[in-house]
């Protein structure tokens, strides 16, 4: 669908802010088998919802606030603004907000530890203006230093360290009041099988594969209905899964039928008639199922 202008440009934000977190976990992965680590927490203390990047639970809790900007940006005195002069959030306010309300969640939870809180820039791309020396950053740079300090600090895990990583998770929330989709509906949106690389709708069907006119990208047709069914359950959840319904979604597939068969070996039909719907396998009952069978064969 067509998105408003503001739609697109928190559209691009939240895509550059994943990216960037991808760029860190990237980096992190040797350093991340001596901590325990918990990423995208959302947490409340006192009616407040605060996220946090990435957390590392040690001797010393590390909490990382992770950017990806790009460009040139300055700073006078607490505020920031890109290079044109346009003014945006301060991120150490931002972060040293997360740590204030952190520190008292785990003191009311019993846990007296230390937390040590950075900005972590991962862009090559970006440049700050005039920030003074003693500010708790990383600079892209700057990274292969942070992973060294933090190599020194590898300690055993103690069961201390588990049952806060536990009582957090068990406290993040999965309903964020910062996720904003734009409205849509099943008839409001293009249809079509997108390319699973560049999301081009420009793709063809052959007899037995999907082509993107656009990068080349070959994908089976059983492949790619797949990953159309389950976009379909992402973007409707409530909805039933029916052969008319992916048929509809994967319009350059002229026949019902071959819809029908990786409907019916990947998911269970359930009902009959027009009622009936596919549903998702469970796959451990499945294989309950099965083992049951093979001891009432065996006697």
């Amino acid at each position: 669908m067509s998105l408003s202008p503001k739609e697109h440009s928190n559209y691009l934000y939240l895509e550059k802010g994943y990216e960037g977190e991808v760029i860190f976990d990237r980096w992190m992965e040797e350093v991340e088998k001596g901590f325990l680590v918990l990423n995208d927490l959302l947490l409340e203390h006192g009616n407040t919802k605060f996220q946090i990047d990435s957390l590392f639970l040690s001797q010393i809790i590390h909490l990382f606030e992770v950017k990806n900007f790009e460009g040139d940006y300055y700073i006078e005195g607490d505020r920031w603004y890109t290079n044109n002069g346009v003014e945006i959030n301060n991120p150490l306010i931002q972060m040293k907000r997360a740590e204030s309300l952190l520190r008292r969640m785990i003191r009311e939870l019993g846990y007296n530890m230390n937390i040590e809180s950075t900005l972590v820039f991962v862009n090559p791309n970006f440049y700050l203006y005039q920030a003074p020396r003693n500010l708790p950053i990383i600079f892209p740079n700057q990274i292969p230093r942070l992973l060294i300090n933090l190599q020194k600090q590898f300690s055993p895990i103690k069961n201390t360290h588990t049952n806060l990583a536990e009582r957090l998770l068990s406290l993040h929330s999965h309903d964020s009041p910062y996720s904003r989709l734009p409205e849509y509906s099943f008839d409001r949106l293009k249809k079509g099988i997108a390319c699973s690389q560049c999301h081009s709708m420009n793709t063809i069907v052959t007899r037995k594969a999907l082509i993107c006119t656009n990068c080349g990208k070959r994908e089976t047709i059983h492949e790619a209905v797949l990953r159309n069914i389950r976009d379909i359950q992402l973007l409707f959840p409530e909805e039933a899964l029916t052969v008319n319904r992916v048929h509809e979604w994967c319009q350059p597939i002229k026949t019902k039928k071959a819809i029908r068969n990786i409907l019916s070996e990947n998911y269970t039909l359930d009902g009959f008639g027009p009622s009936s719907r596919y549903v998702t396998v469970d796959k451990s009952s499945l294989e309950k199922k099965d083992t049951h069978m093979e001891g009432e064969l065996s006697t």
